[in-house]
């Protein structure tokens, strides 16, 4: 039975003018809800794919995410009580419900539906393990079990109550996608869960993300916020943020890519901030992503191979999917459009609100379309899109919703492999199956059952099997039965692969954490493979190095760094793994030889470890290292602490924290090379008989002690971000960029600064008299639009007041107000278009 009807002639004919309208009188025409077939022809994919019906309501209703269990039913979260009017009334009845769906008689259509529960509010999200599925409803988080086989859920029981307590829809905890790792992870959230037996175990995790979170092959977490399309994470979880001395600046919530430009097929008039010029084109197109979501990192053999690897992102504001193709570069992840001025999929559809994705275990590309005409949720419906959909008539009807397939156009639906049907031994080939969901079905299924007579297979594929990801799947399942013991890991730890090297070091360390031999042999066994260690392992080495006993770690990470230490990840993972022993690792450079030249990375590293060292606020270590640097001939070294010092005192937790019995002889010099303020804001971290920075005039320049403290931190990120091109002492880098110091640019309007780091700028430029061009500078410096707010506004108030420079702090809510302002700029600026816009706002 097929749900697609032939499109109506008026419905036909409502489709053409929506595709074919270029005239400005036609553009805000209004269209009526369309059947599925009308819908269907709407679409425009990429060639040589086609896009297939497998559901449609009223079998599901407000679809907002799906999975597919082992046998291959698709399980569809329906929040049915979203926004069913335009006062979202009755958010808070319990209308909302969980079904599975079946394709019985194979012909790609779901043809059955059961309600595995409903009486739900609100519910967004799904984890399906064994007879039951994790299920996040009602601002909290549910164990759900049917224990009879029938589809039907028999026990809710509370897990979590703290689970999504934003309460705010757009804004809450969501995903519950689980990983290689084993854990299951949830974007907007700094929660985990994982079963262990018969336990769920609860653990804190990096925040990430804002709606929809997914897995690539080597098990990196990739989600997105509604602006800024493509982030991941760089690590694993848990590492780069264990030291609290320290924050890190990459690694974790990494953009991707800065491109954020989408084209639609159709106007979009009924979008925030629609009447904001920029945000859309003059035919009444989005520019930029506003509602970007649900990142889909496609893990199948279905489509050409050339979409292996590829990430799809949903844009439900524009009608529209991206398609973005991924590349490693080392250990970074980097995206491009590779068919600009064209979607992959776009309707001229208004109702068409791609809300999620999912690769099936056909190897299809599922999409999830709320197909409804208000997206935006009522704690966010301006007064311009609450007109704009009446005027439109968006605001009904409701409970409706499809489930779309994309699979090649030659392609017949594939019959899935019923995996609960099989036995232990049977999913062991899955493990190394072409599809990514075979992979990691069956490393689920293994560790559920802990069928501990499979150990000596798994332990062969990860030892001798040639598919890499086989072996990789197999050590995880090994790691979730508890399995992967000591003498097995440090085979693996031999073998000719950065990824399996790399987990097994994951592994390894939680070991030597807590068994003394272990943590000696870890680190004998690190300190030799840090000599000649690929990318990957030394950076897998740098996180693990937390575990080693202080001398090993020491080695370890001089090793790496003297290797990679021009890479802000590589410092971010040696910081990471230095918790209190930040000090002593400063003492080791100090007497490391090859640390005498100054180089950039080194005075970085430098830097950021005597700010974790203020953070951490030990009076002794504070005492030892002005003692450290108060020497005849000041170098490159102490010059640096003393500057680091005196910035970072911004951070420490209040003045005059560091007591001295009498006044620290390096206060007595007059060669310190500090104007003034500096050696005033130094001199606030101490205290002596006679002396207070609470009782004495201490110059510290213009800036309150917030700004301070934006001061401070905007040295850390401007080091990571800026300082390769305009160098670490503001004056410019040869071939790079230009000069921040007395910069009318840098001085002058913050609004025209803010734009220039949201934006990007091309040359030519004057800075201080001198024009500046390629091939002395590169000719277009890089958006740094992925950057939040908080991050630019402290980066731009550090450089207004540096090197001489003195100009007001810069607010997040400046940056904020510049980033909505110009929604739709997906260019860099020149020179002179900047200056023209900032009069204009005037």
């Amino acid at each position: 039975m097929s749900i697609i009807r032939l499109p109506s002639i008026v419905g036909l004919m409502l489709l053409i003018l929506a595709c074919t309208s270029t005239q400005k009188e036609g553009l805000n025409i209004i269209f009526p809800p369309l059947s599925p077939a009308e819908e269907h022809a709407t679409f425009q994919i990429e060639p040589g794919f086609k896009i297939q019906l497998v559901a449609a309501e009223p079998m599901v209703q407000e679809p907002v995410s799906i999975q597919f269990d082992e046998d291959g039913q698709m399980w569809v979260i329906e929040m049915r009580g979203y926004m069913v009017d335009i006062e979202g009334n009755d958010e808070e009845q319990p209308i909302g419900r969980i079904s599975v769906l079946e394709d019985q008689d194979g012909d790609g259509e779901m043809d059955k539906s059961t309600i595995y529960l409903d009486s739900l509010v609100m519910p967004r999200s799904i984890g399906l393990f064994k007879g039951g599925a994790l299920v996040a409803e009602n601002n909290a988080l549910w164990i759900t079990e049917d224990l009879d086989g029938d589809l039907k859920a028999d026990t809710k029981i509370l897990l979590d109550s703290t689970y999504s307590q934003n309460g705010v829809v757009e804004h809450t905890d969501n995903g519950l996608v689980r990983i290689v790792d084993n854990w299951y992870y949830s974007a907007k959230s700094r929660l985990r869960y994982r079963l262990k037996g018969d336990e769920w175990i609860r653990d804190s995790t990096e925040f990430r993300g804002q709606w929809g979170i997914s897995q690539d092959d080597k098990g990196r977490l990739i989600y997105n916020y509604n602006w800024s399309q493509l982030h991941g994470d760089l690590v694993p979880p848990n590492y780069l943020f264990a030291n609290p001395n320290h924050t890190p600046a990459t690694g974790i919530d990494y953009g991707l890519t800065i491109d954020r430009r989408v084209y639609p097929i159709r106007p979009n008039f009924a979008v925030n901030r629609g009447y904001i010029p920029g945000t859309l084109d003059q035919e009444g197109r989005l520019l930029e992503f506003t509602s970007a979501c649900a990142p889909t990192v496609y893990r199948s053999s279905l489509f050409p191979q050339e979409y292996l690897g590829n990430i799809f992102v949903m844009e439900n504001a524009g009608n529209l999917v991206k398609r973005n193709v991924v590349k490693e570069n080392g250990n970074y992840l980097v995206a491009n459009d590779p068919n600009p001025y064209r979607e992959f999929l776009a309707s001229s559809d208004e109702r068409f609100r791609p809300v999620n994705g999912y690769v099936g275990p056909d190897g299809a590309l599922y999409i999830v379309d709320m197909y409804r005409g208000i997206i935006q949720h009522l704690d966010y419906m301006t007064e311009y899109l609450r007109e704009q959909t009446i005027q439109r008539k968006l605001d009904a009807p409701v409970h409706m919703g499809r489930i779309w397939r994309v699979v090649p156009i030659d392609t017949d639906p594939k019959k899935v492999e019923k995996l609960s049907s099989k036995s232990d031994s049977e999913l062991l080939a899955y493990l190394g199956h072409t599809d990514g969901w075979y992979r990691d079905m069956a490393q689920r299924l293994l560790v559920e059952s802990n069928d501990k007579s499979q150990v000596p297979a798994l332990k062969e594929i990860v030892l001798n099997s040639f598919n890499e990801l086989g072996s990789f799947h197999a050590l995880w399942t090994l790691e979730g039965m508890e399995q992967a013991d000591e003498e097995f890991l440090f085979e693996v730890l031999d073998l000719d692969s950065e990824l399996m090297q790399s987990a097994a070091l994951r592994m390894l360390d939680k070991l030597a954490k807590d068994g003394e031999g272990t943590r000696r042999r870890l680190g004998k066994k690190m300190i030799e493979k840090s000599k000649d260690a690929g990318q990957s392992t030394d950076l897998q080495m740098a996180l693990s190095s937390y575990a080693l006993s202080d001398q090993d770690a020491q080695k370890v990470l001089l090793e790496v760094l003297s290797k990679q230490g021009e890479d802000a990840l590589i410092r971010d993972a040696a910081m990471s793994s230095l918790t209190n022993r930040e000090y002593d690792f400063l003492q080791a450079i100090w007497k490391d030889v090859t640390w005498n030249d100054l180089k950039p990375e080194h005075e970085i590293f430098l830097e950021m470890l005597t700010a974790s060292i203020v953070k951490k606020a030990d009076q002794n270590e504070i005492k030892g290292l002005l003692a450290l640097v108060d020497i005849p001939e000041l170098g490159w070294k102490e010059q640096t602490v003393l500057s680091s010092l005196a910035i970072q005192s911004a951070n420490s937790p209040e003045k005059g924290f560091v007591s001295f019995n009498s006044e620290p002889s390096i206060f007595q010099r007059t060669d310190l090379p500090m104007d003034y303020q500096r050696i005033g804001m130094l001199k606030s971290l101490f205290t002596w008989p006679g002396f207070h920075p609470d009782e004495v005039e201490v110059v510290t320049g213009s800036l309150d002690a917030s700004a301070l403290k934006q001061f401070a931190d905007g040295r850390q990120k401007f080091l990571v971000s800026c300082a390769s091109c305009h160098g670490s002492d503001g004056r410019g880098e040869n071939r790079m960029g230009p000069p921040l110091v007395n910069s009318e640019w840098v001085l002058g309007d913050e609004k025209r600064l803010s734009l220039i780091l949201l934006h990007g700028l091309e040359g030519p430029i004057e800075v201080d008299g001198k024009k500046y061009d390629a091939p002395e500078i590169l000719p277009v410096m890089p958006a740094h639009s992925t950057m939040d707010d908080a991050s630019i506004a402290a980066i731009l108030t550090y450089i207004r007041n540096e090197w001489g420079n003195q100009a007001p702090p810069i607010s997040r809510r400046t940056v904020g107000g510049m980033r909505l302002t110009t929604q739709g700029r997906v260019y860099p600026w020149s020179a002179e278009e900047l200056n023209q816009h900032i009069e204009n706002l005037e």
